[in-house]
């Protein structure tokens, strides 16, 4: 049993609700947590593309920070570009006009991203890049992105975006940020911090610290807000966060189960599951603004784990209410009724939906293992992604290519991507402790 996924773990949760808890917050400014997380490419494409990213020119006011090195990093972290090493570059270009597509086609690239950081009036930084065919020896874009030094590493990653795009014709999602549980020590004196860093695992922030569990964390569709539960008081609660401020309220603590919070996409509401003083969990829709709750589920199995449905018309949940865990639609309207989503296997769990609504994610029981598991709703195919032994809590890119989760890797949690095409993928560890539970947040303005 206590191999089994975390939030599936259920009759485990009427037991956590009663037990006590201290906090040590850390409130505040944001302030980096901890070092950041080893990446380590585990698949890619059979055919990657062969990109070269040249060394960008660079301003004092930069501060000597490598865009390019970044760019590389991102792309190459992909599994679907083939990055040149430097040493290997034929030249130093910094402008599309510099490029000399014939020297570069010779070195076996088909494409060259040139750039430069320039400073502007006001303290700004401007990064311009040059994406260019080396095969035709035509500029396929250019583009500029502007912000403040400490903005760098952002707009770093926005060139990412931008060449993934032009290339491969999906949006990028480098640019993005992932919300996750990091778990140190060993009990009874672990630490549990709540930290976003970005995509990539870098540049991270603290958000939230404590010496007892913090769990399920969830993006609000703005990305400015995360809601997680927290056991900082004698039983669970749910809460709300502004990630930029730390300013955060309590919105559930509620006798029992208060777990598996998620926004609508309206950012007004959160489904979740409350378990009642009885301790059966069913699944409830909270209006935040006037804590008024609407009970969607009302059965004697264990209904949880809800998500909304893109439109926010209706919730993919967990129930077993069948005999054993599947995935459920049910709408939020009164009376609405809950269909069967998942028939293939024993097990299905932990819903997620794609941005676009046409698949489901989920952990699936597969040759005795609990593995990643994508099913399309159209069609109700389902194919199995990950490789692992406990893989547990997916969650969808905003690009809805790729999926983030944890897993369990030589005996210690980790965090994993994989393509929705099963090609691609890399593990993100941390050098101590424990990585868990992980929210990929939405895109950005």
């Amino acid at each position: 049993m206590n191999n089994m996924p975390e939030a599936l773990r259920l009759p485990a949760l009427r037991r956590l609700a009663a037990a006590a808890a201290l906090l040590a917050l850390a409130l505040g400014a944001l302030r980096v947590a901890r070092s950041e997380l080893q990446i380590e490419i585990t698949s890619g494409v059979r055919d990657p593309v062969p990109i070269a990213i040249v060394p960008f020119a660079h301003v004092p006011a930069d501060g000597g920070f490598d865009v390019a090195d970044v760019v590389q990093h991102d792309l190459a972290g992909s599994g679907r570009f083939r990055a040149l090493p430097r040493e290997r570059m034929p030249a130093t270009p910094t402008r599309a006009e510099e490029v000399a597509a014939a020297s570069w086609k010779s070195a076996g690239s088909d494409y060259v991203v040139v750039g430069r950081v320039t400073a502007l009036d006001g303290g700004n930084l401007a990064v311009d890049f040059d994406l260019v065919n080396a095969l035709t020896g035509t500029r396929v874009t250019t583009q500029r992105f502007v912000g403040a030094p400490s903005a760098l590493r952002n707009a770093a990653h926005r060139v990412s975006d931008a060449v993934y795009q032009k290339i491969l014709g999906v949006r990028g999602a480098f640019a993005t940020r992932i919300a996750y549980v990091a778990v140190d020590g060993t009990p009874p004196a672990q630490t549990y911090q709540l930290i976003v860093a970005d995509a990539d695992g870098a540049n991270q922030h603290l958000i939230l610290e404590s010496r007892f569990p913090l769990m399920s964390p969830a993006w609000s569709a703005d990305g400015q807000w995360l809601a997680y539960v927290s056991f900082e008081t004698k039983h669970s609660a749910v809460y709300v966060q502004l990630v930029k401020s730390g300013e955060r309220r309590q919105v559930s603590a509620r006798a029992g189960v208060n777990a598996a919070p998620e926004w609508s996409p309206d950012g007004r509401r959160l489904a979740l599951t409350l378990g009642g003083s009885g301790g059966n969990p069913d699944i409830y829709v909270l209006d935040l603004a006037s804590q008024g709750l609407t009970r969607i589920t009302d059965d004697p199995a264990i209904d949880t784990e809800p998500v909304w449905a893109p439109d926010g018309r209706s919730l993919y949940f967990t129930s077993d209410r069948a005999g054993s865990p599947q995935i459920y639609q049910i709408g939020v309207s009164a009376g609405a009724r809950p269909r069967r989503i998942t028939f293939s296997g024993t097990y299905n769990a932990r819903p997620r939906i794609s941005p676009d609504g046409s698949q489901l994610a989920m952990v699936t029981l597969d040759s005795g293992n609990y593995r990643i598991a994508v099913q399309d709703l159209a069609s109700g195919t389902a194919r199995v992604l990950s490789h692992g032994h406990l893989d547990e809590s997916p969650s969808f890119a905003p690009n809805g290519a790729t999926l983030i989760y944890s897993e369990r890797e030589g005996g210690h949690g980790a965090l994993a991507t994989v393509g929705t095409d099963g090609l691609t993928g890399l593990r993100l560890k941390a050098p101590q402790g424990e990585v868990q539970s992980p929210a990929w947040g939405p895109f950005m303005p």
